[in-house]
């Protein structure tokens, strides 16, 4: 009654198979790796030294390589980079969390509660 298809789909797009396609394991890492080292890059400016290495050891692990370390302070407001970097942190904690990636789930609780502080203790000073 039907006629079989003897022409390629038009859905499949020519050249397909031409590059290699990342798994979601893959796509979290890479996403994972990047809200951390955007982390890095604001806890740097911070001057949070010990809390630089312990997200610099996460992104190393992740990429396989030392992440580029901030050198430069921008002359940012403490609170936005706070606010900034609590931000980066709770992004980080979806991925994280999502990739059942334990260490760096926990390191961005630890992030969000750190900044969640120092935002707390910069009122306070404020408001005196």
């Amino acid at each position: 009654m039907y006629e079989p298809i003897r022409t390629k789909s038009v859905h499949t797009m020519a050249g397909e198979a031409d590059f290699p396609h990342r798994s979601r394991e893959e796509e979290l890492d890479i996403q994972l790796a990047g809200h951390l080292a955007a982390l890095l890059a604001v806890t740097d400016e911070l001057e949070l030294r010990e809390a630089g290495d312990r997200i610099a050891a996460q992104v190393a692990r992740l990429r396989g390589a030392p992440p580029a370390r901030h050198a430069a302070l921008s002359g940012t407001d403490p609170a936005a980079l706070h606010r900034r970097a609590h931000t980066l942190a709770g992004r980080a904690l979806v991925v994280a969390a999502s990739r059942a990636d334990t260490a760096a789930a926990i390191l961005a609780a630890e992030r969000m509660d750190a900044h969640t502080a120092a935002l707390d203790e910069l009122r306070l000073v404020g408001a005196r």
